[in-house]
């Protein structure tokens, strides 16, 4: 019997050595190591298919922007070439007039009506680009300003209350929906 527990024993004894060859350390020998290169590659994989994933998101958000960029720039250019058509086109009337007022040019005989004439004209072209949000400066007699006027000339106030104002306006100054599109040229009083 003891020969019999003896063997057990060393069966046994095998069978615990082989549960103990085992090695934690990869670099000493052994059967069987404690860090699998199975489980490294899965994690790997799974960091490779994340990474995939992220450069197609970025690709495609990417080319979602280059699409959008040139519809903008597209949009832009053509809203630039037709962005005078409304204003032409209310102004294609005050053409007309005018057109209208140069054929009957030669056989009017009476000044007068000539100029009631062209007055209307002007008065419909003003009206028409006011209409459009356009709006004269009034300079005169208002104090210089550098963010309105452009000055041609200084010269000696007429009156002592005109220094440093604006005495006379060369070019009218306008605004378009209250922003200045040109200045004025002006005379400043010194």
């Amino acid at each position: 019997m003891e020969e019999k527990e003896m063997q057990e024993n060393k069966t046994n004894g095998a069978s615990e050595m082989t549960d103990y060859s085992i090695n934690a350390d990869e670099n000493a020998a052994g059967t069987t190591h404690l860090s699998e290169p199975v489980a490294e590659e899965s994690q790997a994989e799974k960091l490779q298919a994340e990474l995939e994933e992220q450069k197609n998101k970025y690709v495609r958000l990417y080319a979602e922007f280059d699409n959008f960029r040139r519809r903008t720039a597209k949009e832009k250019f053509e809203l630039m070439q037709t962005a005078g058509k409304e204003v032409i086109a209310s102004l294609l009337d005050v053409l007309d007039d005018c057109d209208r007022a140069e054929k009957q040019m030669p056989q009017i005989t009476d000044v007068q009506q000539l100029k009631e004439g062209n007055l209307l004209i002007f008065n419909k072209l003003r009206n028409t680009l006011q209409s459009k949000g356009l709006k004269a400066m009034d300079s005169i007699e208002k104090d210089f300003d550098v963010e309105q006027h452009e000055a041609i000339t200084e010269i000696p106030a007429p009156k002592e209350t005109l220094k440093g104002k604006v005495v006379d306006e060369v070019q009218k100054g306008y605004y378009l929906n209250d922003k200045i599109i040109r200045f004025a040229k002006v005379v400043v009083g010194k």
